[in-house]
């Protein structure tokens, strides 16, 4: 039950998240002075914690999209198997969000 609200705030998140990159993506057609302000906005802590989040829900909802793919085929309905399927949501979404931003922040110049 849980992660089925989660799956659904996570699309929500991803509704907004996307409101905010049509912000970026007409502040890059509007003006350079305008862009700069948005990519300062993104640049401040605030910014980089509100793209984060993004990025989570954005891997979080994919990873329960498979899931739910997986219960589409008939299988992974016996209670042990949606355990683990739900424990690889969380730790999988935490963990591949968490190395994009390492390679983002800390491999790519």
């Amino acid at each position: 039950m849980m992660m089925s609200i989660m799956h659904r705030i996570t699309g929500a998140a991803l509704f907004f998240g996307t409101i905010l990159f049509v912000w970026w993506l007409s502040a890059a057609a509007h003006s350079d002075g305008y862009f700069d302000l948005v990519q300062g906005f993104f640049g401040h802590w605030f910014g980089r914690l509100i793209l984060f989040g993004f990025t989570w829900a954005l891997v979080h909802h994919m990873l329960g999209g498979l899931r739910h793919f997986i219960w589409d085929t008939g299988r992974g309905f016996a209670l042990p198997t949606v355990e683990k399927l739900v424990w690889a949501n969380v730790i999988g979404s935490i963990a591949l969000t968490t190395l994009l931003w390492v390679i983002g922040y800390g491999v790519l110049p």
